[in-house]
């Protein structure tokens, strides 16, 4: 510490003398590092072989051409030839094993990061097939061992795998059996998709286990869709064969209208009346036709019969087209009730009503449907509006009846101006949109748009007539 201590204070010179030594030291020890290391690759003039001008310790020079020594079981084989110098042609091919160590190298750090690694495998067999026919000068022994091991690892990896794939499709295929054998077709349908796209997703299983669990899932699924062809094809038939058979009752039907032994032949009317709801169900849109069509047959013969047997026809509504006309009647009602919050309520009560009317398409009546929709819009937007003048005028039931036209008049006014901004709002931002017709979303806004117009429509009725009463 002491000589340290003095030689740096008082001896500056002696320390720049020892590090120069030791620098040269230094480079002198790195050059004969390479000296050797080129030395043990570099061409030499002994040991060669046979007609070989150059040679090291993994190539050799012969004639001009440039040979590989064969390594494992491959032979000898030429890689190049010499354009210039045997010295630069060496210096080439060693170059080019350096990019067959990176390459190896390359491949092994994507593999250690990569989550899939599995999916690597191809890839490193592809690597070891091109290290064999290589153009290159050096060790690849090393590498196709370090290739070795990592197809060792990837191959218990993808082993352990296939082992938990085999187990998951072992329990889609119990799942997919179980769900098979349930005859509600279009739900099973759809199970045993999401089970398919759940099993594709799965991936491989060993070797040894793969034919049998494809074959016995395939299996799986044929079982159901057979069964679910069987079920409609005896379907087809059956409503073919009932639909043939109400044909042939239109054409009795028709076959009435000729005949003039009008007792014989309504007791025939009310023959193949009563067999035309005993001949069984088929779809109602297969079914329209014909029986509008029968309809009017037996209408007319009804018509005739009466009018032969000197009868006076009176009209028969439906029940539930008459207890539709009633609830009309009482809504129209209702939307001239003092109390509006008593006949909101009361018309919620009937809309529900109206909802669990079931009529067939061909007996709705629309014009009465729209009448009974307006009207429950009417009694809903004077209800609110009550609720509104109410809470703005806690005086409103002293007022006079002019004073009161003219606060339900002024905050009628504001609903509307409100609800056209609104509707303006909503109705710029579905323009902004780009519209899917098949997207549930777009069809939701679509309809709040519809229903808000039909609103605001019913909004400007109520103010045009209390504009009327105010003027």
């Amino acid at each position: 510490m002491n000589l340290l201590f003095w030689s740096t204070k008082q001896n500056r010179p002696f320390i720049s003398l020892c590090f120069g030594l030791y620098e040269k030291t230094r480079i002198f020890t790195l050059a004969e590092a390479r000296f050797n290391l080129r030395k043990a690759t570099a061409p030499h003039k002994k040991n060669r072989m046979n007609g070989a001008t150059s040679e090291n310790e993994y190539a050799y020079i012969k004639e001009g051409k440039v040979f590989l020594k064969g390594y494992l079981d491959m032979p000898d084989r030429q890689i190049g030839e010499v354009k210039r110098t045997e010295e630069e042609a060496f210096k080439y091919f060693e170059d080019r094993y350096d990019i067959a160590v990176s390459k190896v190298e390359q491949l092994k750090v994507e593999i250690e990061t990569a989550q899939n690694k599995g999916s690597y495998l191809t890839k490193l067999k592809q690597l070891r097939k091109r290290l064999l026919t290589f153009d290159g000068i050096g060790n690849f022994m090393p590498l196709l061992d370090k290739l070795d091991l990592l197809e060792g690892s990837l191959s218990g990896m993808i082993d352990e795998n296939q082992t938990n794939n085999l187990t998951i499709k072992q329990e889609l295929l119990a799942e997919a059996q179980e769900v098979g054998k349930s005859d509600e077709w279009q739900e099973t349908a759809d199970t045993l998709q999401d089970i398919r796209t759940r099993w594709i997703r799965t991936g491989p299983v060993p070797k040894e286990n793969q034919e049998e669990i494809e074959e016995a899932f395939k299996d799986t699924l044929d079982e159901f869709y057979q069964r679910r062809k069987a079920y409609f094809e005896e379907q087809r038939r059956i409503t073919d064969e009932r639909l043939l058979r109400y044909h042939e009752l239109i054409k009795v039907a028709d076959s009435l209208l000729d005949r003039r032994d009008w007792d014989e032949a309504f007791q025939d009317l009310k023959g193949i009346q009563a067999e035309w709801k005993t001949v069984g169900k088929i779809h109602p849109k297969i079914l329209r036709d014909p029986y509008k069509r029968f309809k009017q047959l037996t209408g007319t013969f009804y018509q005739r019969y009466c009018k032969a047997k000197g009868i006076e026809i009176k009209p028969r509504v439906d029940p539930r087209i008459a207890a539709q006309q009633k609830m009309v009647a009482d809504v129209d009602r209702l939307a001239e009730s003092d109390d509006m919050v008593a006949a909101a309520n009361r018309t919620k009560m009937l809309l529900n009503e109206w909802k669990n009317i079931r009529l067939p398409y061909n007996m709705v009546d629309r014009d009465l449907a729209e009448r009974f929709r307006s009207a429950c819009d009417k009694i809903f937007e004077l209800s609110y509006l009550m609720k509104v003048v109410h809470r703005k005028n806690p005086t409103y039931s002293y007022m006079s009846a002019e004073q009161q036209l003219q606060a339900k008049y002024h905050e009628m006014e504001y609903i509307v101006k409100r609800a056209r901004e609104d509707l303006e709002h909503l109705s710029a931002s579905m323009n902004t949109i780009k519209s899917n017709p098949d997207s549930e979303t777009d069809r939701l806004l679509f309809n709040n748009v519809r229903t808000q117009e039909r609103k605001l429509m019913m909004k400007e009725v109520i103010l045009e007539e209390l504009r009327r009463k105010v003027n």
